[in-house]
Order: structure tokens, then C-alpha cells, then sequence
């Protein structure tokens, strides 16, 4: 390794005097000596290869050209290197009909370039090697991910993202790419039909956190595409010798008598378009790099966190189960898996269908059943459902890999079906919980005003064998794509007589034959099989001889106010009937999660059966969620479903947290009568080191404990949480915040100051690349800023300043007459305004209405003469009094004015008890750690001040001693964190702050009864 640090040193020194002969050298010796499993017999690593017309090649190892430069920031040496390479990439994309990739490299920088099919040359990733201190493995890393030569690679979770992962090399090639395709061929009617069902299917799932973004659609594809070739690994086979078609449509799988693995979908366009195949082609030899053999937990999730980006699966809402937490559940749940049928509604990628495949196919093993007997138990009896259409691929495979290679190869395992299906579980569209309409499944198939309406019918009575189901839909669409103007109605006959189709269908799947010939023609048949034979799945499993024994799973966690309003309609109209609706006021604060269990419940549980959910920790202890606690839902015709439940899990307290929310465990069963959910739960604490380890490990490091439920209610708001209000939005900082200069030694005019912006180092793209603005600025609109860093317990620190543009009366924008007034702050106000418009994400908002959201600034106008503040988020609570009648508050703090002096003591010292975070902790967001107080604080029982309250006078004597205790310690200039750390100390230790303590707890406890 030594050797390659050196060699890497070598070739970062641009100051070194060397030839391009030397680093064409050096590059080759790298990759050579470099874990990349090359070598002078295995691959042709050839240096000057040549072109046939005078040009050529410095370096070229399989599918990638490498041209090289002594040093690419002089004069035109980029640029001209540039064309040169993409000439050479362009050439070799014609001789050979595969993708090429381009690296341009003077040693120290590595650029990598993807040709796309308009012949537009772009950098898709780039590597910098720090000179100073070179990082061989992460040189080695990128290039691994371009040249995708190592091989036998074990698909650990660091593999997979350092391989496939969003930040990988290899990923911003793949994803360059297929943006391309897309880009060339979105026009075409089968791609666009694929892309109106899978955002049709995303809104129902995600709701309006959903975005219908060619981006997201083709990071999606790119996913299910990996996953599909994958699922061919699984099986041993060679997914370099199979075409493209066959990785895609999983033709290779029915050969060998396995089903419902990989099927026509929604992300087949790929192979329809022109080049389609090349890069499928591309993907497979990726792929293939890894041994898929063994794989002991939910890689598939794995993928999809490497793939999808984090800050994008968080607006999507998406996180998956840990495996030890669905390993648990499925071990106290199922406890004889060869008889109890189990259904996840809502699978995700298939986490909890993993464990449930592992603990059956253990227990079929302990029972000596033959392979074949277990696997046709397995297909019956553990189920997976999900509207996400990438969430159903990746269980599919996942089922797979559960299912083991050993298994899929045994010569005597027989047919293999794989029960996971694209569901609606909730079935939305459909009153109660018919699909039908006068016995009839009906599927529209209508593009919402761009392509003719029509409808796919099918006879309710034929779900009832949901194998010769499968086959009747998937004939009539392979028929469909064959047959001839003319020959329609009589080419089924063979069809009706292998399936034994009654004569009294007939005409109705005639109809619906034509329908899809007619769909073939206008070229958007090739989804409706796969759209059809999945989304009438969970009408066959609600009727009462398919229903299952166990519901288990983690059911969406849908905001209210994020689902599309006819959802909400539904969703309310639902709610409602199963007293589930906790009134409009608290609709903000209802999710999906009680609804979906509640309707699971009732649609596809058998009587006696059991179930358990991961679940918002706010089912278990918030007033809104009582009616579910319940334990009863009507359902409409008198029909009433009961549910008993049983001792619940408690995981809020477990670190690092693995949901935005806190999370807990639901248990029960259907049953003849409700019984409440138990006021006891167990609580889990501990920090769990490698949350990829499993249950065995994980247990080991927790501590269970069992402790009452304390039920929130909307009574128990504070008063004080209507008055607190958030500050301003003061931002962007470059056009806003400022520091002033000194001036020239001729002054500046009386009433004005020289000023220049203030930066700070969390600035985002692209404010953060925006120059300097400096200026003269009339002194009357330099106000102090208070920020969440301003403050201390019991203490303000120095504010910043901002240009704040009111003139005593209003704001001012740049178009307003008023501010032509002021000529130094009009120039910088429009010189701001027009940096803004350029760079916004969106034209929805001025830079005034910007800092003035929501009235975050004019209502603090005319500013009082005292105001309590507190931080919006810190790991504790901090508060103080500001009495500064010129000063801004930022959105990083909350603030209200008090009746008197003593009110606002009382209030500040209440906030900066320890007791008073630790309450508050339950209440917050989750992050790393709780830390976004906002006003969760309000929920605590914390009265309004009472001078006539001897504890209340108490507390406030007690915050008025600690503020003068405070602004008389020694601060050190350190990071303000660490100085209120150093306050919280003091605080702690001293008679005061003990005495604090005593008094803040016996108020909460008291609550509203003790005002």
C-alpha cells in the first residue's frame, strides 16, 4: 500500500517537473498495482492506443478512455482536453456500440465524462486529490466506481453505497445516463403512460409530499432496474450472458419455474428506447461484480437508502424498519408460521417479509419438511402488499434472498410463486371495501383527459383461483401485442377452454381483449397485465376464506395535511365512521397510521387473529388518538370490528433515533369485544452502536422496563402557548446580515454607516458563492439581531446586525416610492432584490415577503419594551429577557411580552429548569437527538403567572436572582454552545438553581389545578 501512496503523491504534484509520458506511466503502475483485479493478461491496458486516423488514446481499459494532461488549470488546456476526449469517446461509442466513459486527468484532478445521445459531452463526477495529503483509497474508490473492474465483491452495506450508492462514481454514470435516455424518449406513448400510473400510485402513497419529477421517476428506475439484475444474480446465473429483455421482463425466471419475481412494470421503458440496451448491458457487468450468495439481512433496503438520497427520502417520508426491530416482532408474533398465514400491507422494501421467510423456512427445517413442501407453504402463507411500485420490486427480491440460493437451486424445490403485489390496501377509490361494481372488477384505464377513457372488466367470481387468475390477465395482454385487425374475438377460444372459463364471461373478457388491443395500438398496453393482476390482490385476500391469521408490519405515517384533498375527504368520510376523526382543530397533528391498521384489520384479518405494528409513539399517549386506543370501529351496515389489545413498546427512548417521530409497538388481536389499549407499556432504553446488527446483539446493550402511559390531552395546552411567537426569517445572510467597517479617514456623513455583509460557514448553495455586498446604509435601519445564538440561560449575548428596511410606519420594498427617501438603503435594498430573484428556487416570494413569513417581522413592530425570549432548538432549553426596544428577533428564537417584570422571571426561569427540557424531550421532533423545542414546551401543564401564586412569586424571585448570578460570571470566548454549557453548571450547582429544580417540578405537577 505504501507504494501507492507514493505513486499518488507523485502524481498530485503539479509543481514536480515531469512529461505527460510520466503521468500516463504513473496512472498505469496505479491501476495495476491498485484492489482493482487488473492486471497486463486480464484486461488490455493499453497506452497511446490508436484511433486509425492519427489520434491517439493515452489510456483505455475496457470501456473507459483515460486522456491525460501535465496540468488542466493553465490557459485553454481544459477546455481544449475536453473536446479532444469526448472525440475520442464519440469514436469509440461508434466502433464498439457500447457506452463508453471518458476520465480526464492531469494526476492531481480527475473529471469523469458521459456522452449523451444528442452527443452532448458532460462531467458527470469529479475527484480531487489534496496534494498536501493524498488519499489513495479515495482515488482507488472512485476509480473502482468508473471502471467497475473488482470482482467477488461481498455486498456488505459499505460496499453497496461506496459501489452503487448516490455518492459513488459508478452511480453519477448510471444515473447520467438514463437521465439521458429518458430525456431523448419521454415523448413516446409508452413511456409517458408508465410514468401517469407510477406518479398516479406515488400521490395515493406519498400525498402532496409527493413531487412528479423526471429526476425522481428515473432514480426510481435506475433502482428497479439494479434490483431486477440482482434478482437474476441471486439465482447463480450469469447476468452478462442474459439480454436485456430478459433481465427486465423476467422471462428467465418462469424457465426455471419461479414467479412474481421480476415482471413487465412501470421502469421496462428502458429497454423500448433506442440505446436502452447498452446500458442495461452496462448495468449487468456492475452487477455482476458482487457475490449475491449469501445474504443475511434486508439488502434490498440497504440499496434503496444508497441509491435515494437522504434529505429526498425524508420529504418522501420514507424510512424503513431496523432488522433487529422487525426481527423481535416477527419472533414474539408468529409463533407457528407453518400454519398461521401472515400479510405486511404495507411491506416497503421487506424487511419484515424477510424475517418472516428466515422463521419459517427454520421452522420447516426443524419439522423435516422437503424443500418443496416448505416453499409451497412459504408462497401461502407469508404475504407482502405496497402501493409504492419500487417498494413491491425490492420486496420481491428481497422474498428471494430470504428464500436463500440453496433453496432456489435445490433440483427438488418444484414452482416457486413469490406473494408480493402492487396493492392498494386501503383501496382508496373504492367505497367500503368493494372493488366491484354488480360483481364486476373494474379497472380504468383512462389518462385524465390526454388519451381515450376506457375500462379493463373482469368477473368477480374468477378471483376466487387467483393462480388461473394470473394466467387469464397475463394471456389476454400477451395476446394483445399479437393479434391482427379483425382476428380478436376468436384467438381467445383457446384461452377460455385451458382456463375453463365459464361461457357467461365470455363476452365481458372479449370486451375487455378489445380494450386492450386498443390500448396496444396507441402503444400503452405492455403495463395493464402487470397494473391488473395486482391491484385486484387485496379484494381476493378480503374475502372471508382468503383473510390471514397475522397482520404485522410498519403502516404509513401519511401526514394529514400532506395527502391530496380527495384523499383527505376520505380519509375524514373514513375516520369518522370508525370514531378515529379527533375534529378539524387536531387535524394537523393525525396521520394515516390508525386508519390503515383499523382498515387492515377489518379487511384481512381472520377472527382471533393477531396483529403488531411499528407505530407513531402518539398512538399510544395523545388524546387524538383515543378513538383508536378504543378498540372498536364500525364499518358500515351496522358491522362493527373489536379489537383487543395488549402491552405496548415504548422506543422513543432508544439512541440514535430511527424515525423522525417517535416510534412504538402495537400488539392485539380481532376478537368479539374491544379491550383498551393497556395504560402500562415497556419502555426501551439504550443506545444501539451498529443499528444493522441483529436482535441477539441488539437486546444485549437495552433495558426493559414496564411504566404507566400518561395520556395527552388537549387541555393540557399552557396559555403561554398562543402568545410565544416565532421571529423573523432573516435570510439569505450575504444580502441581510452585515458587520460594519471602519471607514476612511475623511468619515462618512452624520447618520450613516459602512457596512459589508457578515458570513457564516452554514451558509447553503449558492448564497454561499455570492460576493460580498458593501455599502453605506442610513443608520436608522441597522438594527440589532438576536439569533438563537444570541442568547444564554438568563443572559443576551452581543446581537448581530441587520438592514431591517422600516421607516417607523412600514416596510419598505424596492419598488415602494417611500424608500426613494432613503437613497443609501434603496441602493442596497434593489442590489439585494436583484441578487434574489436571480438566485431563488422559486418566484413565489419577494425578498421582503421572504423575511416577513408569515408576519415574522411586522408584528414585531412597534417593538415592546420587554420580551421574553427562547431558543427554537438546543439539546436544553435556553431562555432569557431582552429589553432592547431597537431589536430584531430572529426565527431562531420564540418571543411574548409580559404583563409585568415579575412574569417574565417566572417564565424565564421555568424555561431554563433541567425538569422543563426533560419533560419537553418527549413532545420534540426527532433528529439525532430531540432538539427542536419550537412549542412542544407549551404542551407541559405550565400555568399562567399569578401574583396572588406563592410559588409562582417563588420562581420568579428565583429567576430574578439567577439573571444578576449570571451576568456577573466570566464567559469564556469559546462557541456559544459550549458557553451555555458552562452557564447550566454554574447553574447547577449553586443553591439557586437546586432550589429551581424543586419549584419547577412541584408547578408541573400541580399543573392548572394549582393556579
Amino acid at each position: 500500500m505504501s507504494n501507492i501512496v507514493e505513486i499518488v503523491r507523485k502524481l498530485a504534484d503539479r509543481e514536480a517537473k515531469r512529461s505527460e509520458a510520466d503521468i500516463q506511466a504513473g496512472i498505469r503502475d496505479l491501476l495495476l498495482q491498485a484492489s482493482l483485479d487488473l492486471d497486463d493478461e486480464d484486461l488490455d491496458v493499453k497506452l497511446e492506443a490508436q484511433l486509425g486516423d492519427l489520434r491517439r488514446i493515452d489510456v483505455e481499459i475496457g470501456s473507459v478512455v483515460i486522456e491525460v494532461k501535465k496540468d488542466l488549470r493553465k490557459g485553454k488546456v481544459l477546455a481544449d482536453a475536453i473536446k479532444q476526449l469526448s472525440g475520442y469517446v464519440e469514436v469509440r461509442t461508434q466502433q464498439t456500440g457500447q457506452n463508453y466513459i471518458g476520465i480526464l486527468s492531469d494526476g492531481l484532478e480527475w473529471r469523469c465524462f458521459h456522452l449523451k445521445p444528442s452527443k452532448e459531452f458532460v462531467e458527470v463526477s469529479k475527484h480531487l486529490v489534496n496534494s498536501s495529503s493524498p488519499d489513495a483509497d479515495k482515488l482507488i474508490a472512485w476509480l473502482d466506481g468508473v471502471l467497475a473492474t473488482k470482482q467477488g465483491v461481498i455486498p456488505t452495506p459499505e460496499e453497496i453505497n461506496n459501489k452503487l450508492g448516490v455518492e459513488s462514481s459508478s452511480y453519477a454514470i448510471n444515473h447520467a445516463t438514463l437521465l439521458s435516455l429518458y430525456e431523448e424518449n419521454k415523448h413516446l406513448p409508452t413511456v409517458q403512460m408508465k410514468r401517469l400510473l407510477w406518479a398516479k400510485l406515488l400521490t395515493t402513497a406519498l400525498g402532496s409530499q409527493f413531487t412528479d419529477s423526471d429526476e425522481l421517476f428515473v432514480e426510481h428506475t435506475l433502482l428497479v432496474n439494479v434490483s431486477e439484475i440482482i434478482a437474476h444474480a441471486v439465482l447463480g446465473l450469469n447476468v452478462n450472458d442474459l439480454s436485456p429483455a430478459s433481465l427486465l421482463s423476467g422471462s428467465q425466471f418462469e424457465t426455471s419455474g419461479i414467479y412474481g419475481v421480476v415482471e413487465s412494470d412501470f421502469f421496462d421503458w428502458v429497454i423500448e428506447v433506442d440505446e436502452g440496451d447498452i446500458f442495461i448491458r452496462s448495468l449487468a457487468r456492475k452487477i455482476s461484480r458482487f457475490n449475491w450468495g449469501e445474504v443475511s439481512y434486508d439488502i434490498m433496503k440497504v440499496l434503496y437508502e444508497s441509491i435515494i438520497d437522504q434529505e429526498l427520502r425524508k420529504q418522501l417520508g420514507e424510512y424503513y424498519t431496523p432488522d433487529w426491530l422487525a426481527e423481535v416482532i416477527v419472533e414474539k408474533t408468529i409463533k407457528d408460521p407453518l400454519n398461521k398465514r401472515v400479510l405486511d400491507p404495507s411491506c416497503g422494501s421487506g424487511t419484515f417479509l424477510f424475517h418472516a421467510v428466515k422463521n419459517l423456512l427454520k421452522k420447516a427445517e426443524q419439522e423435516k419438511l422437503s424443500i418443496s413442501e416448505s416453499l409451497a407453504i412459504l408462497a401461502k402463507n407469508v404475504i407482502g402488499f405496497d402501493i409504492h411500485p419500487v417498494a413491491v420490486t425490492l420486496a420481491r427480491v428481497t422474498y428471494l434472498l430470504a428464500i436463500g440460493r440453496d433453496n432456489l437451486m435445490n433440483p427438488a424445490r418444484g414452482e416457486i410463486n413469490i406473494p408480493v403485489y402492487l396493492a392498494d390496501s386501503m383501496q382508496w377509490r373504492q367505497k367500503q371495501y368493494d372493488l366491484w361494481s354488480k360483481d364486476q372488477v373494474v379497472i380504468e384505464t383512462n389518462s385524465e383527459g390526454q388519451l381515450f377513457a376506457s375500462e379493463l372488466r373482469f368477473p368477480h367470481e374468477l378471483l376466487q383461483n387467483s393462480h388461473n387468475f394470473d394466467e387469464l390477465v397475463k394471456d389476454l395482454a400477451d395476446k394483445a401485442t399479437q393479434a391482427n385487425q379483425g382476428k380478436t374475438t376468436s384467438s381467445l377460444t383457446g384461452i377460455f377452454r385451458r382456463l375453463a372459463i365459464a361461457e357467461k364471461f365470455h363476452e365481458m373478457l372479449t370486451n375487455t381483449f378489445i380494450v386492450m388491443c386498443e390500448l396496444h395500438k396507441s402503444g400503452r398496453d405492455h403495463i395493464w397485465g402487470y397494473y391488473v393482476r395486482n391491484l385486484v390482490r387485496p379484494a381476493w385476500l378480503g374475502l372471508p376464506q382468503n383473510r390471514v391469521d397475522i397482520l404485522i408490519g410498519n403502516p404509513p405515517w401519511l401526514s394529514y395535511r400532506h395527502m391530496p384533498k380527495d384523499m383527505q375527504d376520505s380519509f375524514k368520510e373514513m375516520s369518522e365512521e370508525r370514531s378515529l376523526w379527533h375534529g378539524a382543530k387536531n387535524a394537523t397533528h393525525q396521520d394515516l397510521s390508525a386508519l390503515f391498521v383499523a382498515k387492515s384489520i377489518e379487511t384481512y384479518l381472520d377472527d382471533g387473529g393477531k396483529f403488531a405494528f411499528v407505530m407513531p409513539n402518539s398512538v399510544t399517549d395523545r388524546e387524538y388518538f383515543g378513538g383508536f386506543r378504543e378498540g372498536n370501529y364500525y364499518t358500515g351496515k351496522g358491522a362493527t370490528t373489536y379489537v383487543e389489545f395488549e402491552e405496548s413498546w415504548d422506543l422513543r427512548r432508544l439512541r440514535p433515533h430511527f424515525f423522525p417521530r417517535g416510534a412504538s409497538v402495537i400488539f392485539g388481536k380481532r376478537s368479539q369485544k374491544s379491550v383498551k389499549m393497556p395504560l402500562i407499556t415497556e419502555y426501551w432504553t439504550g443506545r444501539i452502536k451498529e443499528p444493522k446488527a441483529s436482535w441477539s446483539v441488539v437486546k444485549k446493550l437495552l433495558k426493559f422496563t414496564k411504566e404507566e402511559i400518561k395520556i395527552s390531552s388537549d387541555s393540557d395546552i399552557s396559555p403561554y402557548h398562543s402568545r410565544f411567537s416565532q421571529g423573523a426569517t432573516i435570510v439569505p445572510k450575504v444580502l441581510l446580515s452585515v458587520v460594519e467597517k471602519v471607514s476612511s479617514p475623511l468619515g462618512l456623513a452624520s447618520g450613516r454607516k459602512l457596512v459589508k455583509s457578515q458570513r457564516s460557514a452554514y451558509e447553503k448553495r449558492p448564497w454561499i458563492n455570492i460576493p460580498d455586498l458593501e455599502g453605506t446604509i442610513e443608520s436608522e435601519f441597522i438594527r440589532p439581531l438576536y439569533t438563537g445564538a444570541s442568547i444564554l440561560p438568563f443572559r443576551c449575548q452581543e446581537p448581530e446586525l441587520a438592514i431591517i428596511p422600516w421607516n417607523g410606519k412600514a416596510l419598505m420594498d424596492g419598488e415602494s416610492e417611500l424608500i426613494n427617501m432613503y437613497p443609501n438603503l434603496c441602493n442596497w435594498w434593489r442590489k439585494a432584490e436583484a441578487i434574489w430573484n436571480e438566485y431563488r428556487t422559486s418566484d413565489r416570494l419577494t425578498l421582503l415577503e421572504r423575511i416577513n413569513y408569515h408576519k415574522g417581522l411586522s408584528q414585531q413592530f412597534p417593538i415592546p419594551r420587554e420580551r421574553v425570549l427562547y431558543a427554537k432548538s438546543g439539546m436544553h432549553i435556553c431562555s432569557a429577557i431582552l429589553s432592547n426596544r431597537q431589536a430584531i428577533v430572529d426565527s431562531k428564537l420564540y418571543w411574548a411580552t409580559t404583563e409585568s417584570k415579575e412574569e417574565s422571571y417566572y417564565l424565564c426561569a421555568i424555561l431554563n429548569a433541567e425538569i422543563t427540557t426533560l419533560e419537553t424531550r418527549p413532545l420534540m421532533s426527532y433528529g439525532k437527538d430531540e432538539r427542536d423545542v419550537c412549542k412542544h414546551v407549551w404542551q407541559l401543564k405550565i400555568p399562567k403567572f399569578s401574583p396572588e401564586s406563592d410559588l409562582h412569586l417563588e420562581i420568579s424571585k428565583i429567576g430574578k436572582a439567577l439573571e444578576k448570578e449570571v451576568a456577573n460570571l466570566e464567559l469564556r470566548d469559546v462557541y456559544f454552545a459550549n458557553v451555555r454549557q458552562d452557564v447550566r453548571k454554574h447553574i447547577r450547582s449553586s443553591s439557586k438553581g437546586k432550589e429551581l429544580e424543586k419549584l419547577v417540578k412541584e408547578l408541573l405537577l400541580k399543573g392548572f389545578s394549582g393556579d
